[in-house]
């Protein structure tokens, strides 16, 4: 590739997430200075208004005019950076021809989807062309599933320094959070249940922890899966499934499968919600799992999802206020065993509302790290997770600019 005009461009910078990373950016970066960014939509109307809400600092932030449909649009926009980082979603409608483009185009990538069929599939269609171009395509770099992902890479990190070995199990407990789904978010669990409901191969494919991983990459071992009210003698805490599980599992599960399972050809790992002790955490563990499997249900039938779009489920572009997103928060807690019975906690935290302004700092951090940390030598074309492709790197910029903490808490 020759010499790119800008560093990374965040396509689709309208949208709310879009939005919020564009001000993280904005914030982080300035404009002019070490970091050369531009903003990225298909409406020029709608970049100027967004230049005009990010205030006089945003002044001579350039745009560029690009359509997800478009793509010769797209291929302009790429050819004029080093790094597209998207925030258009659902990407199981939106998103193919733009990782396409990268592919074809050796531009780097990064978004924060949580889809995982759409994600087999783009691995499935476009992985051997990438390693051909020197694409590295990073999906998940939000919420879903940056904390989990580097969670257990911060993990067992702190296992080999302190045990001497990796953990072969490792299981991540939403102690609290607070905060909202995001019309997007909402939008591509719905999708995804829209499509399952009339698949069955989508179904089978969905219920496998290994449907991200090569195909060589398989467990003899059952993985644990949260599906129920269940009590956790670990965390001493009663248990509700966790929505995000289903992606950020296998997100894991690739990162260990790429990187040469470094947690064991073996390794079990699993979410879930802590809902609390005693007979109110069983009651509000069996009231979690009720409200969720509900909520899937009626996304899976027509009527009743046109009755939650229309009246119920914020919509795509919806969202709080930046002084409820800033209000938000989560913490994350961690167990790790290994094979001979030592175990290890650990913790991780982030200072703001997890869908939003906590997804646009990791986001942010994500592409950056994979402008100016990775090179391609050391990471060559293909598709990476978090952990995988960034590892330490990424592990610092978390800590230093995105308000995530990562803490040992017992090691024994």
């Amino acid at each position: 590739m020759t010499e790119s005009r800008y560093d990374l461009i965040v396509f689709g910078a309208t949208s709310f997430v879009g939005q919020i990373l564009s001000r993280y950016l904005l914030e982080t970066f300035g404009v002019g200075k070490q970091v050369k960014w531009a903003v990225a939509g298909r409406s020029e109307t709608k970049l100027v208004n967004l230049k005009t809400d990010l205030g006089q600092a945003a002044k001579n932030l350039d745009m560029v005019i690009a359509n997800a449909e478009d793509e010769a649009s797209l291929k302009a926009m790429c050819d004029q950076t080093r790094v597209v980082v998207s925030t258009v979603g659902p990407y199981a409608l939106y998103g193919e021809p733009l990782v396409k483009v990268c592919v074809e185009s050796g531009t780097d990538y990064c978004d924060l989807t949580g889809e995982v069929q759409w994600i087999r599939r783009m691995i499935h269609t476009y992985e051997e062309k990438a390693k051909q171009s020197g694409a590295r395509i990073v999906h998940c770099c939000g919420f879903d599933s940056i904390p989990s992902d580097m969670g257990v890479f911060f993990l067992q990190e702190q296992a080999r320094e302190t045990l001497g070995k990796t953990c072969g199990q490792v299981k991540m407990r939403v102690r609290t959070a607070k905060g909202e789904f995001s019309g997007g978010t909402v939008a591509s669990l719905m999708n995804v249940a829209r499509e399952a409901a009339s698949d069955p191969a989508l179904r089978k494919e969905l219920a496998n922890p290994f449907s991200l991983c090569p195909p060589d990459h398989r467990s003899t071992r059952r993985q644990p899966n949260v599906k129920s009210a269940e009590y956790d003698a670990d965390f001493d805490a009663w248990l509700a499934p966790f929505v995000m599980a289903a992606i950020n599992t296998r997100i894991v599960h690739r990162s260990n499968a790429v990187a040469g399972a470094p947690y064991g050809q073996e390794f079990l790992y699993d979410e879930a919600m802590m809902t609390g002790k005693g007979v109110k955490g069983r009651l509000a563990a069996y009231g979690v799992t009720a409200a969720m499997g509900g909520f899937l249900l009626a996304s899976a039938v027509k009527p009743s999802r046109w009755v939650l779009e229309r009246f119920v489920v914020p919509k795509p572009g919806e969202g709080p206020s930046r002084q409820a997103q800033e209000e938000g928060f989560y913490d994350l807690r961690f167990v790790g065993k290994t094979d001979d019975g030592q175990l290890i906690r650990t913790k991780v935290t982030g200072d703001q509302d997890p869908g939003y302004g906590s997804t646009g700092k990791m986001l942010g951090q994500a592409a950056a790290c994979l402008a100016f940390d990775v090179s391609r030598e050391e990471r060559p074309g293909g598709f990476w997770t978090p952990a995988s492709i960034f590892g330490n790197h990424l592990l610092g910029r978390l800590r230093e600019h995105a308000g995530l903490t990562f803490e040992l808490l017992e090691q024994r």
